[in-house]
């Protein structure tokens, strides 16, 4: 399906439109209740038309089922089924499938808090390319195991020791961007899996696009299944590739008014 069948729309005085990607891998237990708490809070926080895309990779339980009778239970839900794993694939996918002025994704436990939401559209609004959420901040508040606190911190401190990018958090599944960003730098990413958010932000500040921090309220999921250590060395592996394989030159698209 196309993330946007209603098609492309301009900025205009409502506000850009949004699109919320959910990307999901056998998730039939978590959706409901995850869809009706996200749509309920869109409906009373967020001005912006917007629309929410549940991004199935490929799950091997019910979860296209109750997705697709989501969408009809609730409106602004669709539903993009993806043949393979990977969330990077989800969302190269989803985002380049969109014609909202706005893309952005959330992780289906809904780990960030939503309040945080409208403050990463703000920042794009504001003129920033890129915003993240970002529990490594001061003011953000975040309860998680000590393995993941430890794994999280050292990643964040490798990445700005052989980028000096200065962001405070890579991997939080918590991010906003125009869609014209999203046109740009995501056809260079080659990561489909975990690794994708971090080449999406090392690209974006090594060639210079704006990109705002937002200090969330993040609590770990404990039912949560990502191999941390595999992961990790997954990131390791991205990061060498492109520290000793170049970073993609990659151009700053012209003004959203333009």
């Amino acid at each position: 399906m196309n993330a946007n069948p209603s098609g492309q729309r301009s900025w205009e005085p409502g506000g850009p439109t949004v699109d919320i990607i959910i990307p999901v891998y056998n998730e039939e237990e978590a959706l409901p209740s995850t869809i009706a708490a996200l749509t309920g809070f869109l409906r009373d926080n967020l001005a912006n038309p917007w629309q929410v895309v549940i991004a199935d990779n490929a799950s091997s339980d019910s979860t296209r089922a109750i997705s697709e009778a989501l969408c009809k239970r609730h409106e602004g839900v669709g539903y993009l089924r993806i043949p393979q794993k990977g969330r990077g694939r989800a969302l190269r996918t989803a985002w380049l499938d969109s014609h909202a002025d706005i893309v952005s994704y959330m992780d289906a436990d809904l780990s960030t808090d939503l309040s945080h939401f409208p403050q990463l559209v703000q920042a794009i609004e504001a003129g920033s390319h890129i915003a993240v959420g970002s529990r490594l901040s001061r003011g953000s508040q975040v309860t998680r195991r000590f393995k993941r606190e430890v794994v999280s911190r050292g990643y964040n401190l490798l990445i700005n020791s052989m980028f000096f990018t200065g962001l405070p958090d890579a991997q939080c599944g918590f991010k906003a961007l125009t869609r014209r960003v999203a046109q740009a730098i995501v056809p260079h990413i080659k990561n489909n899996n975990w690794f994708f958010d971090t080449e999406l932000l090392i690209i974006g500040h090594k060639r210079g696009f704006k990109i705002a921090s937002v200090p969330v309220k993040w609590d770990d999921d404990p039912t949560s299944t990502v191999n941390v250590v595999g992961t990790a060395m997954e990131d390791v592996k991205g990061l060498l590739r492109l520290r000793f394989g170049g970073v993609p030159q990659v151009a700053v698209p012209p003004d959203r008014s333009g």
